[in-house]
């Protein structure tokens, strides 16, 4: 099948644009997105793709990355549209000036900053990535992630180009010259679980949580019926749920309905769990039974991404024995690949999943097959607009 001709990805780029500006619905700017990125690959040349992809992409989050040590983007940020003179960013920042303007010339060929009027000035996307959740996160792919990434051929050329099989040997593994787990490394070597725990919370900001396209109101406070003997007074646990993120934002909008909100996490991260009076932390390890019991609905968000197949049945099967029948509701938040029409944002944490705990995203199909390993049945999938696959 051929590509589409650059001017039938103009024409669709132009009525892409008048529906994101006209509706801003989600959805719209991810097809712009999209569209952009297929007009580039339309027009780019071989030569131009290996210098964007192996010189300037590179260096680019090698820059963002030193961007972080010397607080550039917060400075740009402070200075407002006033600016900043290269001496002053030069004073401020420790780097010496040559070397700075080195750095931000690249990054204002690659549109994060700006140069006028003599003066360095911040982007939205610079002051964006001067909050502190994308600072952490920032640190975690580069110092993590990155160095995963860049074993790759090393790895599979030594492990016979196969897929790996077990989560202590995979190319986290390899790069990092450990036998830990993912997990029990971040939690062996500060500051990386603060940095991890800040991606989780930002990787899916400014997109729709799952309570927006989720029929909360008629499916969990509808019918909620808490139990005489104190069973079944939860509205919803949030397995494995973070320092509370996603609980928090649930609380904001649907805080008025009856029932206890419940955070369940391993103890070093409930130990850095925001405090909050809308939600109770619970330390619980999701590979033991659910000590909470006929909740009217559990939810994982991103959790079973992280492990393998027998991992993600047992992890559900802890989950049964706590699950009243016809009441109870399992909500799993996750990634379903496509197949024929697989997104960049699916795509690219396969590659996450693959790097760091040597397992997969999945299909429906493999969805499926360990749901109803575990005992459990799909009722719906509920699809995010321009999700990139996520699913509900």
């Amino acid at each position: 099948m051929s590509s589409p001709s650059v001017s039938a990805l103009l024409e669709r780029i132009a009525a892409a644009g008048k529906a994101y500006e006209k509706t801003q619905e989600a959805g719209t700017r991810e097809d712009l997105i999209d569209l952009g990125q297929s007009l580039v690959a339309a027009l780019e040349i071989p030569s131009e793709f290996i210098q964007r992809s192996f010189w300037s992409e590179p260096a680019k989050s090698a820059h963002i990355r030193l961007a972080v040590d010397v607080q550039l983007f917060q400075h740009l940020r402070d200075a407002g549209a006033g600016g900043l003179a290269p001496e002053e960013l030069a004073s401020k920042t420790g780097v010496e000036v040559l070397l700075l303007q080195r750095v931000l010339r690249h990054l204002t060929s690659t549109k994060v900053a700006v140069f006028k009027g003599g003066k360095w000035h911040g982007t939205p996307l610079s002051d964006g990535l001067a909050e502190q959740k994308y600072q952490h996160s920032i640190s975690f792919c580069y110092d993590v992630a990155r160095p995963s990434f860049n074993g790759f051929p090393a790895y599979f050329q030594a492990t016979g180009y196969k897929q790996p099989t077990f989560l202590t040997d995979g190319p986290f593994q390899a790069a990092h010259q450990t036998a830990l787990p993912f997990f029990d490394w971040l939690v062996a070597t500060p500051p990386h679980l603060a940095h991890f725990d800040s991606f989780m919370s930002a990787y899916r900001a400014g997109k729709p949580d799952w309570w927006d396209f989720y029929p909360v109101t008629e499916r969990l406070a509808a019918g909620f019926a808490p139990g005489a003997d104190g069973d079944g007074d939860a509205l919803l646990v949030d397995v494995g749920g973070g320092r509370g993120h996603d609980l928090a934002g649930f609380a904001r909008v649907h805080g008025a309905h009856p029932g206890r909100l419940v955070l369940q996490d391993r103890e070093p991260v409930i130990a850095a769990a925001e405090k909050s009076d809308r939600f109770e932390a619970q330390v619980h390890d999701f590979f033991t039974p659910q000590p909470v019991r006929g909740a009217r609905a559990y939810a994982l968000h991103s959790i079973l991404h992280d492990w393998g197949d027998a991992e993600g049945v047992r992890i559900l099967e802890n989950l049964r024995p706590a699950l009243k029948r016809g009441y109870s509701r399992v909500l799993l938040n996750e990634i379903v690949l496509f197949e024929e029409t697989p997104t960049l944002a699916a795509t690219s944490m396969d590659m996450m999943m693959l790097a760091h705990f040597a397992v997969k995203e999945r299909t429906e199909r493999d969805w499926r097959a360990i749901i109803e390993k575990a005992g459990l049945r799909v009722v719906k999938i509920y699809s995010l607009p321009g999700g990139g696959g996520e699913s509900h």
